[in-house]
């Protein structure tokens, strides 16, 4: 014991201090000695006297007084150990790997478990998994998690045993080496609580929409009509008071919404049946009646939550309206949209967006028009019309295609030869990147998505951006366009443009391959005028044919590959339909444009007795891409959106960076999900 026990600091300095006090008084008489010969004899012999009565005490004290320090040390470890145990905190102490060793008694009642129980503390409590213990790199970390009827917080601290501490002993004669793992336990079910009651007060604000107020009275009797509009409200406000909101009204078809977190929470859960219900009333007119509903919450003030309303609202009618939107800080969730929006037989629209158009391509330099990423026919068509538009007014005009793709290179071809007296129209990304400055202006056509453009990077070198697209607008999208012309009733892109340049300029003039390239970008997105086809549709196309579209030049553009019809044939022989949906995965080996051969495969299936909608995956490039196609019972984009795509009712689409093997389990495991929640009937 002697040997082992050592003391250090304070308590090493108090017991040795006689000692150190007997070399100052030494020192002491040897000056007094100098003074005085005789006092300094007698000092001597008192120095000595007391050196040697201190030697002997602390000599004989010693082991005396390491005996009493022992005890102590003792008899305060057992206290520590005892008021651990009784220790109203759960605690419990843990292997580097999560092996319990030692636990409290309150961590005893809580887990159930006995002191004897050694075992993972990821078989008591799952969530303590061994990937979220504190390491070296992080010795502290905090998990929390449910056990039983509460919610507790974990707090894990990783105790390194130096070599100074030597072996721990632990629960008797137990010895461990290495470090430790403290943990606690702390019972948050009381936060947990408040917080959730505190959300759950909160107010959210939300706006009401009629879609098609105008266009559903105009076949109603005038005395039905009034009834009908007060069927409509009664519908509405019903609908919010039972949930204890408050509703006013702020036009003839618009209202605004009070409710707490608590009601939008509930309505959430019922996935905003107002919808559905709403197209119940009836008493005479044609048309269903269908609603946009808006819903801002989570926002820091009142204002920020009518902002997110107000956002959100852009995005439901953006979509194509019949549809719930709920926008928080975090994220943007979509309820409903499954009806077609109905088309609007009115141009003022397009008139407007002509006019603004012309102003912002006339107060600039230059014109760079790109669209999505593999241009397609669509899009490379209204680029064309955009590039029309822009040598109308004199300005210098490019157009962005990184990739030729099969579908578009005889369209490239024609547009070429019909502008065989420029050059250098069509530029790359790089190129693009050298042309674009704070005075040109960029158009983007059939995408909203900056990830999805030919050039991202050009979007940010200037202030002016332009969008025209008609897909359904998904949560990203470019923001800092000057103008944008979202039409998701529109069939393609093409139609769009058509109709923008019938009002953008009367020096507009087409040339029959320009004509050529936007008409086939309508009769390749609308499937040969099958899908998606509206009275503007045909309007759009009368109008190229009057600029020179030649129906047998744009069909000899589209004739198929031997290699492309091959690989169409194997995905459609190898398809295999799963609960009302065709699935096939099209071979992309020796194809110059495997996505494009699947879009035309997901076509192709539709055309099969008991196909209620067909997604095709094509693997190319290092992604797999998804084609959706359905007719009238299912809407695809919602099943895209679920994986990160988006698109339309009928055309929908998306991209993955997976193995394709992973890809067609990410799809059957989304139907299942969705026709579970009964997203999908």
């Amino acid at each position: 014991m002697k040997k082992n026990v050592k003391l250090n600091g304070q308590l090493r300095l108090y017991v040795r201090w006689p000692l150190y006090l007997t070399v100052l008084l030494i020192g002491m008489n040897i000056w007094i000695y100098l003074i005085s010969h005789d006092a300094g004899i007698v000092m001597a012999a008192f120095v000595a006297v007391y050196a040697v009565a201190a030697g002997i005490l602390y000599v004989r004290h010693r082991p005396v007084l390491y005996t009493e320090l022992v005890s102590f040390a003792t008899r305060y470890g057992q206290i520590q150990k005892n008021l651990l145990k009784e220790l109203v905190l759960p605690y419990a102490l843990l292997t580097e790997e999560g092996k319990i060793i030692w636990m409290n008694r309150q961590f005893m009642e809580i887990t159930g478990k006995g002191p004897e129980y050694s075992r993972s503390i990821s078989s008591v409590i799952p969530e303590l998994s061994r990937k979220l213990l504190p390491v070296d790199g992080q010795p502290q970390t905090s998990v929390e998690f449910s056990y039983g009827e509460a919610d507790y917080r974990a707090d894990m601290k990783l105790i390194c045993m130096s070599e100074d501490t030597g072996r721990g002993r632990l629960a008797g004669p137990m010895e461990f080496e290495g470090n430790l793992i403290a943990l606690y336990l702390f019972d948050i079910t009381e936060i947990n609580r408040y917080i959730r009651e505190n959300r759950e007060q909160r107010m959210a604000a939300g706006l009401v929409y009629i879609d098609n107020y105008d266009e559903a009275l105009e076949n109603v009797e005038e005395i039905k009509s009034s009834i009908l509009v007060a069927l409509i409200e009664r519908k509405i406000n019903k609908y919010f008071n039972a949930y204890d909101g408050i509703v006013r009204k702020l036009e003839k078809d618009r209202f605004f919404v009070v409710m707490k977190e608590k009601a939008l929470t509930q309505i959430r859960e019922n996935k905003f049946d107002l919808l559905q219900e709403i197209k119940t009333v009836n008493i005479g007119n044609e048309m269903r009646i269908t609603l946009s509903i808006s819903v801002g919450s989570g926002g820091a003030s009142y204002m920020d939550c009518m902002e997110y309303a107000r956002s959100a609202m852009d995005l439901a009618l953006a979509r194509g309206g019949d549809q719930a939107v709920v926008k928080t800080k975090e994220q943007i969730t979509y309820y409903g949209g499954k009806t077609q929006q109905v088309e609007k037989n009115t141009r003022v629209k397009a008139r407007v967006k002509a006019q603004a158009l012309r102003e912002i391509i006339a107060a600039k330099d230059k014109v760079v028009v790109m669209g999505h990423q593999l241009t397609d026919a669509d899009s490379f068509g209204a680029a064309v019309g955009i590039y029309r538009a822009s040598k109308a007014l004199n300005k210098k005009a490019y157009i962005v295609v990184n990739e030729v793709t099969t579908s578009v290179r005889p369209m490239l071809e024609e547009f070429n030869a019909a502008n065989s007296a420029e050059t250098g129209i069509v530029v790359n990304n790089s190129q693009a990147q050298e042309i674009v400055d704070r005075n040109t202006a960029v158009v983007v056509v059939d995408t909203d998505r900056p990830s999805y453009t030919e050039c991202q990077q050009i979007l940010s070198m200037t202030p002016t951006v332009v969008v025209f697209d008609h897909h359904r607008r998904g949560n990203e999208s470019i923001t800092q366009a000057v103008l944008s012309y979202i039409e998701p009733n529109a069939s393609s892109a093409c139609e769009m443009v058509a109709e923008i340049l019938q009002y953008f300029s009367d020096n507009v003039r087409l040339k029959s391959g320009e004509a050529d390239c936007m008409y086939g970008g309508i009769v390749i997105d609308t499937n040969n005028f099958m899908t998606k086809t509206g009275v503007r549709t045909f309007e759009a196309a009368a109008y190229l044919r009057r600029c020179g579209a030649d129906v047998t030049r744009v069909r000899k553009m589209f004739r198929d590959d031997m290699a492309e019809y091959k690989a169409r044939a194997e995905a459609v022989r190898h398809a295999e339909v799963y609960k009302g949906f065709a699935l096939s995965v099209c071979p992309s080996k020796g194809l110059v444009s495997p996505t494009i051969v699947g879009a035309q495969t997901a076509n192709e299936l539709l055309n099969i007795i008991g196909v209620r909608a067909s997604i095709i995956l094509t693997e190319y490039n290092g992604k797999v891409y998804v084609s959706a196609r359905s007719i009238d019972e299912v809407n695809v984009q919602v099943i895209m959106e679920k994986i990160g795509g988006g698109g339309h009712l009928n055309i929908a689409g998306a991209q993955l960076h997976c193995s394709v093997e992973e890809a067609m389990k990410t799809i059957r495991q989304t139907l299942d999900d969705m026709i579970e929640e009964g997203e999908l009937e």
